[in-house]
């Protein structure tokens, strides 16, 4: 990758940007050997093991969220990246395809926010799922088939709402964060040193085969002290992590189904981006997203449930050919609290515009598909 990157940084476009347009391209096709895949076992120079607190979460407490044993998980950092941290799949086999379906099916409802909001009246939008799954649940015809709501979803806030026109967030967008995310984060947190992690913010995203996401760094919280944790669910994506400043070249990683990152300290203000999704690798991982339920009792006050058969077929289906990433971060410090901002949070026609670096765009056949709809509107991640 270092070498790479050197004979790219060359000329007057950024280090940066040119590994990001060298990994998006779709012909020829790039070379994937410099990207890092933490699923394998072989370590590397770069790839060093990373210290996790066992004693943080009790082997009950992981278990209620569908998580592993912390002895058990695979945490990594990297050489010149102090502060991050990538946990390779720590969930338990079968409790995926829960967590996918919150995301699908629970997470999308109101009051919490949508990109399909901005088109469309609060009573067409509240049962997105409800209004997708039949097709969603039936198998490919070899005809077009028009696209469902959920198909057309491209991002869902929770929590304190961002808000893509200023890049802030406030007092006045706020709804309840969702409980169950809120214990899954915590528990993260706290088996990565962060204990008393408070999930108060939460931007899910929903990538297409043909979805990027731009070059941009998460700052808009008010305190930078507490880490940002990012899940993934559904097919791979190459991950480019660069440094404080464009130039800097990047380290491209695969994220695979289940995959947890945490960025924090020195890497929590550091440029990344999302340039491809991609099949995994010959070899990786086989997804979990389609197993048929957890391969153990399910504790006493889990938060996983069982999915029916519907649900089941039809998340199945979806991350077959898409990805949902959820970021999940901390916006307030002890004793911090907002300026005063605005009441007003409409969105403008300018926001929706394509080419936003802090949230996906869809590749160029998907904007030629497209017509002026909803799903003319971007997926967000910040």
């Amino acid at each position: 990758m270092a070498k790479m990157a050197a004979s790219m940084a060359e000329g007057g476009e950024d280090a940066f940007r040119k590994i990001f347009k060298f990994y998006k391209r779709r012909n020829p096709p790039p070379d994937f050997s410099d990207v890092i895949d933490f699923s394998k076992r072989v370590p590397s120079d770069q790839v060093v093991p990373a210290a996790l607190d066992p004693g943080g979460v009790s082997d009950v407490e992981a278990a209620r969220v569908g998580l592993q044993p912390v002895r058990d998980w695979r945490a990594f950092g990297l050489q010149g990246y102090p502060g991050f941290m990538f946990i390779s799949n720590p969930f338990m086999p079968g409790s995926q395809p829960s967590w996918v379906r919150q995301c699908l099916k629970i997470y999308p409802r109101k009051p919490n926010v949508c990109n399909l909001d901005m088109h469309m009246s609060p009573s067409d939008t509240q049962d997105i799922w409800d209004k997708s799954v039949h097709g969603l649940g039936c198998p490919p015809s070899g005809k077009t088939q028009p696209k469902t709501l959920l198909d057309r979803l491209r991002w869902v806030t929770l929590g304190y709402h961002y808000n893509w026109d200023t890049k802030t967030y406030s007092a006045n967008h706020h709804t309840p964060f969702p409980a169950d995310l809120h214990s899954l984060s915590s528990r993260i947190a706290s088996a990565c040193g962060f204990p008393g992690f408070n999930a108060e913010a939460g931007i899910l995203n929903y990538y297409r085969s043909d979805s990027s996401l731009g070059i941009h760094v998460d700052e808009s919280e008010l305190d930078h002290s507490r880490p940002l944790l990012s899940f993934s669910f559904g097919t791979s994506a190459i991950f480019l992590l660069g440094g404080t400043r464009r130039q800097d070249p990047p380290t491209a990683m695969y994220m695979h189904s289940g995959d947890v990152m945490v960025m924090s300290g020195q890497s929590r203000l550091l440029y990344h981006a999302v340039p491809r999704i991609v099949a995994a690798p010959q070899g990786g991982p086989a997804s979990e997203t389609d197993s048929r339920g957890p391969a153990s009792p399910l504790q006493e006050g889990s938060v996983v449930e069982p999915l029916s058969e519907q649900d089941r077929d039809a998340c199945s289906r979806y991350t077959h050919s898409s990805r949902v990433n959820v970021t999940v971060r901390q916006v307030l410090g002890p004793g911090q609290s907002f300026p005063e901002t605005p009441s007003s949070h409409q969105r403008t026609d300018a926001e929706q515009t394509e080419g936003r670096h802090d949230r996906p765009a869809e590749g160029e056949r998907g904007k030629r598909r497209r017509s002026s709809s909803c799903d003319s509107v971007d997926t967000a991640e910040t």
